[in-house]
């Protein structure tokens, strides 16, 4: 009964997943033909299919998905949903994290048990399997395959930057920690709740949930975690995952004790209670001690067997699964291509939420190998994701597909540069590949270290905790970048005119600061400071025989200017509000009075200024009003927002399966088709509108 009850949980979160995460809803905008798109497969020879078939390959996928909830047809379906999820998985490395690996890794699992034992369709198609037992090696596989995501991922949080507090130091003033603030400052929320706690219940949880005394309280952490996170971070169903495989841990027969607390009436439909379990093929059954000699006789008591090859097949299966599950995660010693800062692909390791990184430049530089003709590209032209900017492996499928893509612009024999700026964990910006080397003809292999990735200056990582004092000395509107570069390379850079007081200081090295337009070099020693022109380009070379570290302090004046007038608007509108305001508003400022309530107001407010600060305000008011909203409102608006996912996903598969059949309709009829299946809430499309108008407001400012 668990493992059902297990099985539906999960495979039901699993079908829901398919629309969201897994990326039913919005297939066609990833897949759609014709379009040039870099795209980054495990296997280079893995390509999608046709978008009309991989609409086809997400509904096997959804089916396989029902099917193992329902029981139905049980090993087909698992089949038709593995095979078509590790395909779409091993398809874009760029979606991989450690949850969508273990959907893949649990779907695979019940392929191989007897999850369709209880409350299923099979079990009504055949006796035998109706109410049998099931293995105990079936529950052992995966309850250790939970207890090692939680002990695993506690291990990999031993790292030195989690157990400082520099891994997720932004959530600790997350509105979920609102409680602890009144009696810890946000320093030690990061420090004690967010990191702290996080590593200790990685640690602990698998125990707790283990053991009997321990259960209930490891239950109200672990639902507590899994809650917030879902609230914390995008991470689809894996919260939901999560504590439904938690029940995982409790005897087999607590649904059966559970449900027989129910009154009489209801267990009729309550199959979960009643018939009793019976003896399975697919189990060995011991010969039972002298003191149960009148159980044996009982009808429903199995008879003692003895392990046959399958069984015992079952049992190395297991214990070879558990023991790979061990040593994946620290296999990065052979794949060692993929290794960059952190080891390995993102996905299999558990390594969750342990590092954060942040980019401050990306710039890829092309070369024609013909004329030698130098440009430059928006960073992630021809692609869909963002994360090819800090692995090797992706990096080089990037390069290589643009090198096959250029030539229709006219640039033959491309030659690709990439300037990368990364700050792992609060650390220095600093490039992580090496910008001299044209990725095209860069060797990279999977089992070699990646010759052309620069090393992680962990040496300057002291001096994090330096950062916070001078970011302390500044005042609201100045900000500051940190900087770190090796000897012999430079970093260009512009200082727009809106950065009208930007300079730039040494901590440690010895920089020389070239003035593009000026032509003319300044050598800067550490705690030396120079004023940088705005509207120009400028160079910093690093010329001392070790790293350099430098900071960008700047204001941005534009920004600044405009926050000033916003205060007085608002001043201004307060008193008028409460009456306290004795002159009377010109002609102009009118709008304050009676703000943005329809078109013909926001016409009058003729200042590009003001009808910002109206749409700024009105925006804020809207903000506040759904944030205060009822529960019932929030949750009407959370499904509405579902609702249109999950229908969008499914007319468009619909929409595929058509074309399939009988061929594709003419152009007007797809584009209705299309356009009924587009259809967005009320609400979401007036507040896209809204958007569209703030960003034209900020153009004309």
């Amino acid at each position: 009964i668990m493992m059902k009850l297990a099985l539906i949980r999960t495979s039901m979160l699993m079908a829901l997943d398919i629309t969201q995460e897994r990326g039913l809803s919005h297939l066609d905008y990833k897949y759609l033909d014709g379009t040039p798109v870099c795209r980054f497969p495990l296997f280079n020879f893995l390509e999608p299919l046709p978008m009309d078939w991989m609409y086809f390959v997400y509904l096997v996928m959804f089916l396989g998905a029902v099917g193992i909830m329902l029981g139905c047809f049980y090993r087909l379906a698992c089949l038709m949903f593995i095979s078509t999820y590790w395909y779409i998985f091993f398809l874009d490395k760029t979606a991989w994290n450690n949850h969508s690996y273990l959907y893949g890794l649990i779907g695979f699992q019940l392929t191989l048990m007897d999850a369709n034992r209880y409350w299923s369709v099979d079990g009504l198609r055949n006796p035998k399997k109706r109410n049998a037992h099931v293995p105990l090696w079936n529950y052992t596989l995966l309850r250790t395959q939970i207890f090692l995501v939680y002990f695993i991922a506690g291990v990999k949080k031993l790292d030195a930057d989690w157990v400082e507090g520099y891994s997720m130091k932004y959530l600790a003033h997350h509105w979920l920690f609102d409680p602890f603030r009144l009696l810890l400052p946000v320093e030690l929320i990061s420090l004690m709740v967010v990191h702290g706690g996080g590593l200790i219940l990685d640690l602990s949880a698998g125990y707790l949930l283990f053991f009997d005394a321990t259960r209930p309280v490891a239950f109200f952490f672990v639902s507590y975690f899994h809650c917030m996170n879902s609230q914390l971070f995008s991470i689809g169903m894996f919260a939901y995952t999560m504590l439904a495989t938690s029940p995982l841990f409790c005897y087999t027969d607590w649904p059966r004790r559970f449900f027989g607390y129910f009154p009489e009436f209801l267990r009729p439909v309550l199959p979960l209670v009643s018939p009793p379990s019976r003896p399975s093929s697919s189990c060995v059954y011991p010969t039972p001690s002298t003191g149960s000699i009148q159980q044996q006789d009982s009808p429903a008591s199995p008879k003692p067997s003895k392990p046959r090859f399958r069984h015992k097949l079952a049992a190395v299966f297991t214990i070879i699964y558990i023991t790979e599950q061990l040593f994946l995660p620290y296999s990065h010693f052979i794949t060692q291509g993929y290794n960059n800062w952190t080891n390995g692909l993102y996905g299999y390791s558990w390594d969750m939420m342990v590092h954060s990184r942040s980019h401050q430049h990306v710039k890829i530089t092309y070369r024609d190998g013909v004329t030698g003709e130098i440009g430059y590209l928006n960073p992630g032209v021809f692609t869909q994701s963002k994360r090819w900017k800090d692995h090797g492996d992706m990096l080089k499928q990037y390069a290589t597909c643009l090198s096959h893509t250029l030539p229709r612009f006219n640039i033959s024999d491309p030659q690709i540069y990439f300037d990368i700026w990364v700050s792992i964990n609060d650390r220095f910006q600093q490039r992580i590949f090496d910008p001299r080397v044209d990725i095209v003809k860069a060797d990279w292999s999977p089992f070699r270290p990646n010759p052309w990735l620069m090393p992680l200056l962990v040496d300057l990582s002291p001096w994090r905790t330096k950062f916070d004092e001078i970011e302390g000395t500044l005042d609201n509107q100045t900000e500051v970048v940190f900087i770190a570069d090796f000897p012999g390379l430079h970093l260009e850079n512009y200082v727009s005119e809106d950065l009208g007081n930007t300079s730039v200081q040494v901590l440690q090295g010895e920089l020389k600061v070239e003035i593009v337009e000026e032509k003319r070099n300044y050598t800067l020693a550490p705690g030396e400071r120079m004023q940088l022109p705005a509207g120009a380009y400028h160079r910093v070379y690093t010329v001392s025989g070790a790293p350099s570290c430098y900071m960008y302090i700047y204001v941005n004046t534009t920004e600044a200017a405009l926050q000033k007038n916003f205060t007085m608007l608002l001043e201004l509108q307060e008193k008028v509000r409460n009456g306290t305001e004795t002159e009377p508003l010109p002609p102009e400022l009118q709008p304050l009075i009676t703000g943005l309530g329809d078109e013909g107001t926001e016409v009058n407010a003729t200042d590009p200024v003001l009808r910002l600060f109206l749409k700024r305000q009105k925006r804020l008011e809207e903000k506040k009003k759904r944030r205060e909203a009822p529960v019932l409102e929030r949750l009407d608006r959370f499904l509405s927002k579902k609702y249109y996912m999950i229908r969008r996903g499914f007319l468009m598969t619909a929409i595929a399966m058509r074309n399939l059949a009988v061929g594709l309709p003419p152009l007007e009829q797809l584009k209705r088709e299309v356009d009924f299946a587009n259809m967005k809430p009320p609400e979401e499309d007036a507040n896209r509108n809204e958007q569209l108008k703030d960003e034209t407001a900020h153009a004309e400012l």
